[in-house]
């Protein structure tokens, strides 16, 4: 595998998705030992010729020897081009440059809410992208859809339960971030937005753990104590998840506890349709 040498990936020491990433490709010999650096220790020299404003929101790549930079999909691209020159070739194809320049904007401006981690406070640059309604909201879109059609399939599973329908699960899942954000009410719209999509991470992710009863029961009849059992070890770990989380985003402790109550009123319900 050929080496991208004598270039710097300035990533979010932040963000466990960039730290996983950028170390990769230099573990995978893409870069050089000195190919990452934390956009937080940038040098004064540094910070004369990159876009501060920029690379918080794009991942820039520096060449240490002309002192350029370019941003977001475009260092990505050369840098996995560099080794796989065929994949560079098909990812700046404008359709398709497109498309992955939309999908990096879309995971970028919501990397703080898909994998949220601690702040340094210390440091006086902080890598953190600007608030994008657009891809906010789109995410959160996203993610209610999805968990909208596992949960339905997975509801159906289980005989108890009246017939579910997408309507029903539409609404007990955008319900959710409703009740939850009255309690924040006093707080601005950001960071109710923030804890929303938070809520809605911890919602997919808590579907995604769902799927592999879904694919089982498509070709074996499973036992009713499997399909209850995987479901509460689900909303075990999601509670668990959702507590981390609130104490990441510094918001009341009690969230947690209100997003079990909202459960249990929301399954009261649903048994007495």
């Amino acid at each position: 595998m050929k080496t991208l040498e004598n270039q710097t990936l300035l990533y979010d020491e932040d963000c466990p998705l960039c730290s996983l990433y950028t170390t990769g490709f230099v573990k995978s010999g893409m870069l050089d030992e000195n190919g990452r650096k934390s956009y937080c220790q940038l040098s004064e020299e540094e910070q004369s010729f990159v876009d501060l404003k920029r690379a918080p929101n794009e991942i820039a790549l520096v060449d240490n020897k002309s002192q350029t930079v370019i941003y977001g999909i475009d260092s990505l691209i050369k840098v996995v081009g560099f080794s796989f020159p065929l994949i560079e070739k098909i990812a700046t194809v404008k359709p398709i440059h497109f498309i992955l320049k939309k999908m990096y904007s879309f995971v970028s401006y919501n990397r703080k809410v898909i994998i949220p981690g601690n702040v340094k406070e210390e440091n006086k640059l902080q890598c953190t992208p600007d608030f994008n309604y657009k891809y906010r909201f789109l995410y959160i879109g996203f993610a209610l859809t999805v968990t909208t059609f596992i949960l339905f399939g997975y509801s159906n599973l289980i005989p108890s339960l009246p017939k579910s329908n997408i309507t029903r699960e539409i609404i007990l899942a955008f319900g959710q971030i409703v009740f939850q954000s009255l309690l924040l009410l006093k707080l601005n719209k950001q960071t109710i937005l923030n804890y929303a999509g938070n809520l809605m991470t911890i919602s997919l992710m808590g579907s995604l753990i769902l799927i592999p009863i879904l694919i089982l029961s498509q070709f074996f009849q499973l036992p009713q104590m499997i399909i209850l059992g995987w479901f509460g070890v689900t909303v075990l770990i999601m509670f668990l998840e959702h507590f981390r989380r609130v104490k990441i985003l510094k918001l009341p402790f009690y969230l947690s506890f209100t997003w079990i109550l909202y459960r249990i009123l929301a399954l009261i319900l649903i048994l007495n349709m």
